[in-house]
């Protein structure tokens, strides 16, 4: 059952539930609305509690996330099946594309709403109380 605990701006806001609410690409504030409009458009507010959205600024952030989480969990594992089972060129080529393909598609819209709820958390970016100029 989702939370549906709203905070004012006087309230601290924790930062755990908030990214873990952002993980699973929900408002960081209630954790009830979707934050994405699509794969990877945040919207401008949650269509629950009205927490607006638009102040985000992920920018490129998710992205060197990714490949920075991918290259260090595939790199480690190509290694190893390399080293072990000597598979053919190609089969090895196919085999850690698409798992590079998959796990990237996989992190980046999650590591994104995680960015934007960290960014809430410590009102970062106009999600504190003075509006964003």
């Amino acid at each position: 059952m989702p939370e549906t605990s709203v905070l004012s701006d006087q309230d601290e806001r924790p930062l755990r539930p908030a990214m873990l609410r952002g993980w699973r690409r929900r408002c960081p504030n209630c954790g009830a609305g979707p934050m994405m409009r699509g794969y990877l458009k945040v919207r401008d507010a949650c269509p629950v509690c009205g927490e607006a959205l638009h102040h985000q600024r992920a920018d490129d952030g998710p992205a060197y996330l990714t490949i920075l989480i991918v290259g260090h969990i595939l790199a480690p594992v190509l290694l190893f099946v390399y080293s072990t089972w000597r598979p053919e060129p190609l089969l090895l080529a196919l085999m850690f594309s698409f798992g590079t393909v998959v796990l990237s598609l996989y992190l980046l819209p999650r590591l994104k709403g995680g960015l934007v709820a960290f960014q809430w958390a410590k009102r970062m970016h106009g999600f504190g109380p003075a509006p964003d100029v």
